[in-house]
This record gives structure tokens, sequence and C-alpha cells, in this order.
């Protein structure tokens, strides 16, 4: 069940219902489907560029990875159940898929070493589920052809179930966009920073962080320099976007 957030269709399940549906996608053997998670942060990103917003708009699930969405959605009067962040619906897909069995993951993005740091922990924590494949993209801001089809022809040929992308927002979904129908895989996934907290070459917040809504903060203090923009200049933008549109429904 989704409900509409401004321009989108979210998922209103929770964590529980949106993992066991993408295992679902894998049981019945469907194909080229997307999972992409939306936040205040991308919502802003999403209002200037329109490839980003269709890549959004068109995954088959888009999660709510962000308290402020949530919060928004009660206000908006289309309440989500709670918040998926692109982390927890990893770790608790990876728990139903090593139950499951016969399940393979391809990882693509990031570094050779947070690549290594995440096959050795999938295989210790999840010994069920096969590491099909890892690469690492070449680091471009746009990918030439060739690149897009040296790494589809590598995703294609280890035959994964899953394919998870960890080239941060809005880049990779966008790639998953273009590119998920040349991709012989039961789902992709856009986690972006999922691949440094698992790896552990990044501090995820604490959990008391996380229940209170908190986790911005956190990501805030690590990397000011890197996310600045990203709290300092969307969240008031977010903030104002909800508004308007809880004015204009009123």
């Amino acid at each position: 069940m989704n409900k509409a957030f401004l321009k989108y269709d979210v998922s209103a399940m929770g964590i529980q219902a949106d993992t066991r549906t993408a295992l679902t996608w894998l049981e019945s053997g469907e194909k080229q489907k997307s999972v992409a998670t939306i936040n205040a942060h991308s919502t802003c990103v999403a209002e200037e560029d329109g490839e980003f917003r269709a890549a959004l708009q068109k995954s088959d699930m888009l999660v709510p990875d962000g308290a402020s969405i949530v919060w928004a959605s009660r206000l908006l009067g289309e309440p989500l159940a709670e918040r998926v962040s692109g982390y927890d619906f990893f770790t608790a897909f990876s728990a139903l898929a090593d139950v499951q069995g016969d399940v393979s993951y391809f990882f693509l993005g990031s570094s050779d070493k947070v690549l290594d740091a995440i096959s050795k922990r999938i295989t210790a924590e999840y010994p069920n589920i096969r590491i099909a494949g890892v690469l690492s993209p070449p680091f471009k801001t746009v990918f030439s052809e060739e690149d897009n089809a040296r790494m589809i022809a590598a995703v294609n040929a280890a035959k994964p179930s899953v394919l998870w992308v960890g080239m941060t927002a809005p880049k990779q979904e966008k790639w998953v966009e273009e590119n998920r129908a040349r991709l012989d895989v039961g789902f992709t996934a856009s986690i972006g920073a999922v691949f440094d907290f698992y790896a552990g070459t990044k501090v995820r917040a604490p959990q008391w962080m996380q229940r209170a809504g908190l986790e911005w903060v956190h990501r805030f203090m690590s990397e000011p320099k890197r996310v600045w923009k990203r709290y300092v200049v969307n969240n008031p933008r977010f903030v104002w976007l909800v508004i308007k549109n809880w004015l204009a429904g009123a």
C-alpha cells in the first residue's frame, strides 16, 4: 500500500511488509524491479532535477528514509507507518533472504576496500547469501556508454538475485532508472551511504538518535563540510515545501 506524498507514491507498509514484498519479487521470478529511498534532501534536489524526480516516481518501491518524511506525511493527512532507512531495509531484507536461501547479491559502487569489508561481513552474518560479485565503478560525475556497458555486463555475467547500488543520490537512482531494463536481476536497490555504514568505514548514529529523528544531526557533526548544504539549506527548504502544500490543501 502506498500513500501520496507531495509528487510521489511512498510505501506506507513499514519495514516488515516492504522487505517481504521485495522477497516475493524474487520468489515469483519477477525481474528489473527497483527500490529507492526518499528523504528531505532528495525531495529538494528532485524539485530542480527532473531526471532524478522521474527516477524516484518510477521506482517500484519508494521507502520513507527520514523521520521528516514521516512527520510531514502526518501533517499532510497521508500518514506513513514508519521510517524505513536504507540501512534498515538492507539488513532486514538480508535477514529474510538468509532464512529463505538461494539469494545472491552484487554490490556496485564505492571503493574496493569498502566492497571487501561488505563481502566479509555479509559472509559472516548471513552465510546463506551468496556474493555473486562486486564492482567499484570509475569515479566520474557521468559514466560513458562504455562504462555502463562494462558495469551491466559484469552484473549480468554474475547473475545475482539482487543488485545493491551505492553511488550516492541522485547519481545512483538516475543510473538505475536509465539502465535497469538491461539488468538481469530480480531487483536493484539504491542505498548510497549504507555501503560505508555496513562496511564500518563510517559510523551510523546511535539508536537513541535514530529513534528521536536526530540521525541527521549525527551525520552533520561527522561530515560538516560534505553535508552542510543538505541540512543547512535543504532542511528549511523542505519545511517550506511541506507547509506550502499543507496550506494549499487546507
